[in-house]
């Protein structure tokens, strides 16, 4: 007769142990799940935190290149500025003693007054105000040319010298030069009424006479 197998209580046991319960599998996926969720958590927060780095180091390489190419040019600039500087403030100091000369010339220039002259102070008064107003020239000849070697012959100053040079060679011209101008500009006007003169007479010379 053959021999009829009961499991027991242990046997139960042992059987739970390997072919576990469908409740507790769902309970092993969820837990699985649950890490497994948070280590998506922590990949995303690594994957920020490197980003984050990655961002600050960039920031950090930015920094150090700025900084060096804006000290270098800040540094050649501070340089030139200073150099323009003192130029300008030698220039200014120039152009203020030229003022101070301009000055003293013309207050001389100013005193000078014939009708206070007497007949036997005229020679010597005359010869001093004629030394006056050649120094006045002679400084500011020594002028124009300083001021036009210095800040170049487009400067303001520069071109009111010499237009005010200009100037006076122009009113410096005697009547007589003015009049041989004159006659310069005028005299193919003047040949070439002469030429229309003549060609009009012959033609009216040879004309038969009616």
């Amino acid at each position: 007769m053959p021999i009829e197998y009961r499991p027991n209580s242990e046997d139960d046991s042992f059987l739970d142990l390997q072919d576990p319960s469908a409740q507790e599998l769902e309970t092993q996926v969820q837990r699985a799940k649950a890490e497994l969720d948070d280590l998506k958590r922590k990949q995303e927060q690594i994957e920020r935190e490197k980003s984050r780095l990655e961002e600050l180091s960039r920031k950090q390489e930015e920094l150090e290149e700025g900084r060096s190419e804006m000290s270098d040019k800040l540094t050649r600039a501070m340089v030139l500025v200073q150099r323009e500087a003192d130029e300008t403030l030698k220039r200014l100091e120039q152009l203020r003693a030229v003022n101070d000369s301009f000055s003293e010339h013309l207050r001389a220039l100013e005193d000078i007054n014939p009708k206070l002259w007497s007949g036997s102070e005229m020679p010597k008064e005359l010869s001093k105000a004629l030394t006056a107003v050649e120094a006045a020239r002679a400084e500011f000849s020594r002028a124009q040319a300083k001021i036009s070697v210095e800040s170049g012959e487009n400067s303001p100053t520069s071109q009111m010298l010499e237009e005010d040079e200009y100037a006076a060679v122009q009113a410096d011209r005697p009547f007589g030069e003015w009049v041989k101008i004159g006659l310069a500009v005028t005299l193919p006007l003047w040949l070439l009424g002469l030429i229309f003169l003549l060609v009009w007479l012959w033609a009216i010379s040879t004309q038969p006479v009616g």
